[in-house]
């Protein structure tokens, strides 16, 4: 008998690995929830909500699914432990700066990536869970039946159908930044036959933090005229789309030319970017940024060209200067918002064409008399601030109105709520 040997390609042998550490991951965490029910029961020990719980139990978790949405969960951390109030925070960054903050009431623990940090989440007990993380319920991160509330804090002031299909369907609770975004929701849960979830608006956390950042970045000396290209990323992303067709134009105007990819891209178009920064490599006035924090391109910028990012709100509600948009069509079918009568009318959209200046590609050869002479009028000014009512409420308030809301809603589980 012939033996031949075994070949895995290694795209395979790593999901197979991934696969295994999960399911050790899984089985730990299922034998110590076994044991912890074990003791339970025979402890027959009352918490002081007068509910039976086991020695994991936390009344309140964070979780965060990386150090990007440190800014988001910074405002409530610092609130908890402002009120002294216990609170645990698992995260799956090494690097999270939570790390750094020296709380003495918020409790920070590193649980890993992946399947080993959802095997951890899916057996958890506690109170109120809150996270950004959208499909619970929908892949791998499922609800654990020891969690009495979960609650999803939106991490964007833009439409909150714009998660993938399903992102916050199984959520108890969704924490708004502004009362628009709550009509959607309500015709989701319609159309799907879902459970009514509390709705709260509550701020934008992060954007209360960007607002105290920026603010405090110094003003450039000498500074140049500056054009800040942010994309989001994709096929139908500006720079996946054009490239250089619009890249050659700007930075032959003579101005500092900014380009921030979305960090997506250097994980799924690394080839793309890797064509442009050789292409553009001995261009004095071009950049390239790559930093964690947008805040620092975004405060030199005094115009931004982008497509369908987030970033155009950040860039509209902190800096209050003109953006442009090319209108780059995106593929809504995986999304929520496609439910929604296909899309065709989601807030951001609609609000766009009222805050931004339309870019067509047929204007890319004359781009720079296009920027000069795209006005900042009274009337976009205006519509600027209306959007900023409209989609970040409560501005600097959030990170107590979260806690506030956490708190509220673990008091209501003594009261049999």
């Amino acid at each position: 008998m012939i033996f031949l040997p075994l070949y895995i390609d290694p795209g395979t042998g790593s999901m197979l690995f991934s696969i295994l550490i999960g399911a050790a991951a899984t089985l730990f965490f299922l034998a110590k929830a076994a044991l912890l029910k074990f003791k339970l029961f025979f402890s027959g020990k009352k918490n002081r909500d007068g509910m039976q719980h086991d020695a994991s139990y936390k009344p309140y978790v964070i979780y965060c699914e990386g150090r990007q949405y440190w800014n988001v969960f910074k405002p409530v951390a610092d609130e908890f432990e402002r009120r002294n109030i216990p609170l645990a925070y698992y995260t799956s960054a090494k690097d999270d700066p939570v790390f750094e903050q020296n709380y003495q009431s918020v409790k920070p623990e590193y649980i890993g990536e992946g399947n080993t940090a959802f095997a951890r989440l899916n057996l958890l007990s506690a109170g109120v869970v809150l996270m950004t993380t959208p499909g619970l319920q929908v892949y791998q991160l499922k609800r654990s039946r020891n969690v009495k509330h979960y609650a999803h804090v939106l991490h964007a002031a833009s439409d909150a159908t714009m998660y993938r299909l399903f992102g916050i369907d199984y959520f108890d609770s969704v924490l708004l930044t502004g009362d628009y975004q709550k009509t959607d929701i309500h015709h989701l849960e319609a159309e799907r036959s879902l459970t009514p979830k509390e709705l709260v608006t509550v701020g934008c956390t992060y954007l209360d933090v960007l607002a105290e950042r920026i603010a405090s970045i110094p003003a450039e000396k000498d500074h140049p005229f500056t054009v800040l290209v942010s994309p989001s990323w994709g096929p139908s992303a500006l720079l996946s789309k054009y490239g250089e067709k619009l890249l050659d134009p700007l930075t032959a105007s003579g101005w500092r030319i900014i380009v921030r990819p979305h960090p997506q891209s250097k994980k799924s178009e690394a080839k793309m970017l890797d064509a442009l920064t050789e292409k553009y490599k001995d261009t004095p006035n071009l950049e390239w940024d790559y930093d964690r924090e947008n805040v620092f391109s975004m405060k030199k910028a005094d115009v931004m060209i982008s497509d369908f990012s987030g970033i155009i709100y950040d860039y509209t509600f902190l800096c209050d200067k003109p953006v442009m948009y090319v209108n780059a069509e995106l593929d809504l079918r995986p999304y929520d918002a496609y439910d929604l009568d296909g899309g065709k009318n989601i807030w951001q959209f609609n609000v766009l064409k009222k805050i931004g200046i339309e870019l067509k590609e047929s204007d890319f050869a004359d781009i720079q008399n296009v920027i000069k002479n795209a006005s900042d009028s009274p009337v976009l000014a205006a519509s600027r601030r209306d959007a900023k009512d409209q989609a970040w409420m409560f501005r600097g308030e959030a990170g107590k109105n979260i806690t506030d809301f956490m708190v509220k809603k673990t008091a209501s589980f003594k009261e049999g709520k």
